[in-house]
């Protein structure tokens, strides 16, 4: 007697990151998946601020007691965390943070002190963006380099397009922060939407919802820094590229950097530019940050 094996049908979907929208527009499938409490939230956010600093320790961001990254606290958002003042990167945990009010006073966290220079910084962006809850700033080396011309970037590859309509510049230096002053015109010239900002001979600051959507914005930004730098030195006067006249810069268009940053520019998308890099430190790790 024979057996008969049923197999269920099952419908066919595909196994791309994208699908269609009604209106025939690619779409994203990418998802930040936020805690479903407030609490929760901030445990799961200050892991991601530990992880960013340890990231940023190995692509080689980390400053003496320069840089810092800021958190705006889910529970108590007229609060944020910030890094101590002194530590390096690769150092860096989730218990190291601290939690300061408007005023500097640390209210949670380690009993330690913060940069005057960053809170300054920090606390007028925070107050003036209450759509950032995350904002990193480093004096990385192409960053660095690049914001000594006080200019933005172009649109030279897909890469850079992630910054499309999206990136301010202060074109000025007003020394170390710690002036409220300085602080306020730094958060005037990222403007009402913009998320991303070139200080003129200072260096970079990034920002998002999530403090993965600020780090990959960041890391995108220095290397579209180091890419502008080196296509700068290829058609310079006296350079191969620019004696011969054989090369020259061919820009994206507005109308495809604006569809390629509504795809690769969104917080969504660049929570995932972040996670490959979180997963890979949590293995090498052994999660140690997350103590």
């Amino acid at each position: 007697m024979s057996s008969v094996t049923t197999i269920e049908t099952t419908t066919s979907s595909s196994a791309l990151n994208t699908e269609k929208a009604s209106d025939g527009q690619v779409k994203r499938l990418h998802h930040i998946p936020y805690p479903k409490t407030k609490e929760g939230e901030r445990t799961w956010l200050l892991g991601q601020m530990a992880a960013a600093f340890r990231i940023f320790a190995k692509l080689g961001f980390a400053d003496g007691s320069s840089g810092h990254i800021s958190l705006r606290d889910p529970v108590e958002p007229h609060t944020f965390w910030i890094n101590p003042y002194a530590v390096h990167f690769a150092l860096l945990k989730v218990s190291d943070m601290v939690r300061v009010d408007k005023q500097g006073n640390r209210v949670d966290g380690a009993n330690k002190p913060v940069n005057a220079a960053g809170f300054m910084i920090h606390s007028a962006i925070h107050k003036r963006r209450p759509d950032i809850h995350a904002a990193s700033h480093m004096h990385s080396p192409y960053g660095r380099a690049w914001s000594t011309f006080g200019r933005g970037i172009d649109m030279l590859n897909q890469d850079s397009c992630m910054f499309y309509d999206d990136l301010s510049v202060y074109p000025a230096f007003g020394g170390v922060v710690f002036a409220q002053g300085e602080g306020e015109r730094i958060a005037e010239y990222l403007g009402p939407k913009n998320k991303n900002l070139i200080m003129q001979n200072h260096g970079l600051l990034t920002s998002g919802g999530t403090v993965a959507e600020a780090a990959a914005f960041f890391i995108a930004l220095e290397r579209a820094c180091q890419s502008q730098l080196l296509v700068e030195a290829s058609v310079a006067p006296g350079s191969v590229g620019g004696t011969s006249g054989e090369l020259r810069k061919t820009l994206v268009d507005d109308e495809t950097a604006l569809y390629t940053k509504k795809g690769t520019g969104t917080p969504e998308a660049m929570f995932m530019q972040f996670e490959p890099e979180y997963q890979l430190v949590l293995v090498e790790t052994n999660g140690d940050f997350l103590k």
